[in-house]
Order: C-alpha cells, then structure tokens, then sequence
C-alpha cells in the first residue's frame, strides 16, 4: 500500500496496512492531539503525518497517554493500554420466570366472536384462485405477519373421521391442528418447502354436536419477486384448501386472525412487523410492565417447557450493569435439542424472542440453522432492568423444552464510542378490544 502523507509516500506491507487508517482532518496549529478509537488489546500508536510539529498531549478516547515524537520527522509513537473491565451476565437458568398459556383457543368455552369472520368469498390475489368456499388467505383480511390462527365451527353428523389441510406459510413453517381440545397432528417443516399436505384422524364425534377446529400456522414472511414479471410475492398465507371426511367444504364456517388490528397495528413504536397472532402477543404480554404477577412461577422457565402440544409464554425480568467505556455485544443462545420424548430424531419446536418488546429472533429447532441471536445495546439497557419473554409453540405429541437458552457476551471492545441512548421502551397497557 502506498500513500501520501505530506510530501513524503509511505509505503506499508498488507499486515501493517489494514492496520493503518488515512483520515482527513484539519489541526489548525494546536498542540494537542485527541484520537477516539478501539481496542481490544494494547496496541502501539505511530502517527506517521499530520501531527502537530510541537505535540504537547496526546489524548486517546479522552485520556491523556505518554508520546514521543522525532525531532526531524515529527512521527509521534505512543502506546494505548487496554484495561479488561470486570463484569458477569445474568444466568438465565436461574432466574424468575413466569409463564402463561399462550394457546386458549383450543380450551373448552374460548369465546372468538371478536375475531374476524373468513367470509369473503372472492380473493383480490391474482396469484391464486379460490379452491374453498370462502377466501382463507390471510392477506385478504389484513394480517400479512406472524402466526396465524384458524378457527373453524361445524356441527357433526357422526361419519367424520379425517380432516385434509392444505396450508401455506412460506420457506421452513410449520403448522398444528387440534379438534376442540385434542391434538390432530402438525406439518414440522422443512427448509424446502412453502407449503404443507396434512391429513389428520379425528376422534369419534358425535352426530349433532358441535365442534371447533384450531389450525395455527406460522407464518415466515412473504416470498420476493426472483425477477421482472412474476408475482412470486403474492404467494398467499393461510389456508388454501381443506376437506372433512364425508361433508362439503361449506359444513364448516371459519374466524381467523393475525397480529391484533392487523394492519391497524396496535404498537405504532415498534413498528407492523414486531407481533404477530399468539394470543400473548394480541394481548401485549411481550412488553414491559406486562400483568404477570398473575401467571404461575416456573423453575428454569422455557428450559422446563411443556409436556404436550401447545404454547407457552414466559417472561422474566433482569438487572444488567455492563461497565462505561466498552463495547460489549451481548446475544441470546439457545442450545441445539437432540432428542424428544415422543423420539422422534430432533425435537420441533418454535421459539420467539422479545427484549423489551422487540421480538428479536426466531427460532426453528429442527431446522435452523440460527441458533444466536444478537440483541444491541439500546434495545437493551445496560444499565438497569430489562424484560424478556419467549414464546415456546411445542409442535410434538411429547411436548418440547429449550435445552439451554443463555446470554451470552462477545468480544470486550474498549471504544470511545460513547453513550448509547436506549431505544423507545413504551411499555404495556391493557389493550381494547384484545381477544
């Protein structure tokens, strides 16, 4: 590498080079030098031009360091010590944990006449035509993210014992049916595929009573155009077809619903893309403040999990105290799961987590492959209490748990950075018209 400094050109080896920095300022005569930068080691300073030709201090990241500076060539040379700064993050493993159930929809007497009626029968998509009586996209009534929930009411005459669900959620999502409160089965997913054929038994009904069919279904996101002229990002979400053993498709009268308001988002600081349908989210439990003195106490939170299928929510609270003048990236990790009780090859779970209220990470247990999430500094505070939940959508008849799921630290970078403001923390308040 060669370059100009002054009159003279410098030339530099590549390992000195990327080591180098060339930065335009202006020293209007002073005499003294103040350098911000990072360190994550002590490192030697050689200030090759620029320098005052009479230096009488030299600052780095505010401190005054020792420097000698060449009479004849005025190079200044210093040294900026690196100082490890002592400091620990909580054990997740051992803190308090609350937890809720985040699917009463499929308990007896769950009361949806709030949700939105799937009455719309035509479909503004052009991508794909209706092959059910009434439009089941989700797009079509306004719920373009997260997980999507299908409830769907039919009186039975005694010879249904299947059910089929074509369903749709975009690359890896899963989906899981239950009739009332017994649990049908689940498409686990796979990386490959967008969408899921699932046939599933039902237990013997009995003619003339009624009976409600719960599909939650998560939804990954909308696909992108792969070039000019396709549509590929009108791909819809939902349900795209189904049939009950022995019934026409217009025996069953479906409610859906997304995020609460659906495109009337609710939390207008976090923005449309932060909560999705869990009944959690629709009540805003990912905030801080959220009412969970009510929910009951859990030893290890999520790494207990739950025996059967179905979600829980939990939460926590916990103090950090992270030390000035350092930047120290912190991350949640969660364990990779090997095994499930029901033994299968890997456990299928889906988790969710929000810091603060920012959802900030999705995790896919059989499939992956993230399993780290990093968090920035102004979503947490470094300097006082924080507020974590974590949703656990167990997709298995056994039931999942996380394994481990911990913060942890990454490399402790001394910076002159300075302080970071924390992110808008609006925290909860009891939602109208939450269902």
């Amino acid at each position: 590498l060669g370059a100009f400094v002054g009159a003279a050109l410098v030339y530099l080896q590549y390992r000195s080079a990327i080591k180098a920095w060339d930065p335009e300022f202006t020293v209007p005569g002073g005499s003294i030098l103040s350098l911000t930068g990072d360190l994550n080691a002590t490192t030697e300073i050689e200030i090759i031009g620029g320098a005052p030709a009479k230096l009488t201090e030299l600052k780095f990241n505010g401190e005054t360091i020792k420097f000698a500076q060449d009479s004849c060539s005025g190079v200044v040379t210093a040294s900026a010590t690196y100082s490890e700064p002592s400091f620990s993050v909580p054990d997740l493993s051992t803190v308090d944990w609350k937890v809720t159930n985040s699917l009463p929809e499929i308990v007896a007497g769950y009361d949806d006449s709030l949700w939105t009626n799937a009455d719309l029968t035509y479909s503004n998509n052009t991508q794909r035509n209706l092959t059910t009586p009434v439009s089941l996209y989700a797009q079509d009534y306004g719920y373009n993210i997260g997980n999507l929930l299908y409830r769907g009411h039919f009186t039975a005459t005694g010879g249904e014992n299947s059910i089929y669900l074509q369903t749709q959620g975009g690359s890896a999502f899963g989906m899981s049916a239950w009739l009332n409160g017994t649990f049908l089965g689940s498409a686990r997913g796979i990386d490959a595929a967008s969408n899921a054929n699932s046939t599933f038994s039902l237990p013997n009904v009995a003619s003339g009573s009624s009976y409600v069919l719960t599909v939650l279904i998560d939804h990954m996101g909308l696909q992108e155009n792969g070039q000019g002229g396709s549509s590929e990002m009108k791909t819809p979400r939902g349900i795209l077809n189904y049939s009950l053993n022995g019934r026409n498709a217009s025996a069953i009268s479906w409610k859906l619903t997304g995020n609460l308001g659906g495109e009337d988002y609710q939390d207008r600081t976090r923005g449309p893309l932060n909560e999705g349908g869990l009944y959690a989210e629709r009540q805003g439990y990912h905030l801080p403040g959220a009412p969970t003195s009510s929910w009951s106490n859990s030893t290890h939170g999520p790494m207990i999990g739950i025996t059967a299928p179905g979600v829980a929510f939990y939460s926590t609270t916990f103090d950090l105290d992270m030390p000035a003048g350092y930047d120290i990236p912190i991350a949640i990790s969660f364990s990779n799961a090997t095994s499930s009780t029901n033994g299968s090859a890997s456990v299928a779970y889906r988790s969710q987590i929000y810091v603060n209220g920012y959802q900030f990470g999705k995790y896919v247990s059989n499939i992956g492959p993230q399993d780290v999430f990093p968090v920035p500094q102004g979503i947490f505070d470094y300097n006082g209490p924080n507020y974590l939940a974590v949703s656990l959508w167990a997709l298995d008849e056994g039931g999942a748990k996380i394994s481990n799921l911990s913060l942890v630290a990454g490399p402790v970078i001394q910076s002159g950075y300075g302080p970071v403001e924390l992110s808008p923390l609006t925290g909860w308040s009891k939602r109208e018209g939450a269902y």
